[in-house]
């Protein structure tokens, strides 16, 4: 039996890397899995048995415990996400950062906020959106891959961990990429000045080794995003601006929309809670409360 990491899966064949040989073994699954209506995942640890043929392959027989799963895009045991956004060009969206972070809050997952191009920060865009999230507990990165400035701080957040990077069009994730690789992988799209987004250049998705157990997931870019399957009342527990407070409001199963004596509208009057952010919670609420799951991105920044 050989131990591998599945690091590419397409077309019903899985690509495992055995760090032992540092084979890449193509291999399918058994079909048991099927069966047991269990499907190997890109990140997964698995146990192959290898097969006679002209260049390394194999047949997946086991697949280990997952400690972490996302759905889109599909993959195991992930330690972390990068979410890219630019300081310009595209302009950055609090909106669409705030329905990410509610994704990830409920797949569990730790978010990493890394601002690209603060060559292009000359309005303090950068510090603007670290001052509104300052109460989430979110951690921010401020880099240009373009210049070289903070990659080294990004290496470090990487070190022995598997990271998804994800982002809207344009925000540089390819460039990040080449960089950090250190020659270019990706087709670097341009950004369209007429419509200010990126062409999309990723096409699949794949575990990039870019170190001794360092993997990185790139993501197409995206819009929009679904809101997750969660009842309403369950969503001020994802904003811990609200968690902290909810017990102080004077109803129980306060909604903080318009109930009064609500200690979460009231942080908002006092600019304890910034109105961006409670701005996106009624908006998503009200998805909730009307059964609607998706809504697009607004390309404004955080003013």
């Amino acid at each position: 039996m050989i131990k591998g990491r599945i690091i590419r899966g397409v077309g019903g064949f899985y690509y495992v890397k055995s760090p032992e040989s540092e084979l890449v073994y193509e291999c399918r699954p058994r079909g048991i899995f099927r069966k047991d209506m269990k499907k190997p995942l890109v990140g997964d640890m698995v146990l192959i048995e290898e097969v006679t043929d002209d260049h390394p392959a194999g047949n997946i027989v086991e697949i280990e415990e997952r400690r972490s799963e996302l759905v889109r895009p599909a993959v195991a045991n992930v330690d972390q996400v990068f979410l890219i956004l630019a300081v310009a060009d595209p302009d950055p969206s609090a909106f669409l950062l705030d329905r990410f972070l509610l994704r990830m809050g409920v797949a569990g997952l730790p978010v990493i906020v890394a601002m690209n191009k603060t060559d292009l920060d000359g309005e303090g865009i950068s510090r603007e959106f670290e001052h509104i999230y300052r109460g989430t507990g979110i951690s921010f990165l401020f880099f240009s891959a373009k210049r070289g400035d903070g990659i080294e701080a990004f290496r470090e957040r990487l070190s022995g961990k598997i990271s998804v990077l994800a982002g809207p069009s344009g925000v540089g994730k390819s460039t990040l990429i080449n960089t950090l690789l250190g020659y270019d992988l990706r087709r670097t799209g341009e950004v369209s000045e007429k419509l200010k987004r990126g062409k999309q250049t990723t096409t699949s998705t794949e575990l990039l080794e870019i170190g001794e157990n360092t993997f990185l997931m790139d993501t197409p870019g995206f819009s929009s995003l679904e809101l997750p399957d969660i009842g309403k009342e369950e969503l001020g527990s994802y904003f811990p601006e609200i968690r902290e407070r909810a017990g102080q409001c004077f109803f129980a199963g306060c909604a903080h929309i318009s109930e009064p004596d609500c200690a979460v509208r009231l942080a908002v009057e006092n600019g304890m809670f910034e109105k961006l952010r409670y701005a996106s919670y009624t908006a998503f609420y009200e998805e909730l409360k009307g059964g609607r799951r998706k809504g697009r991105a607004s390309s404004k920044g955080a003013g």
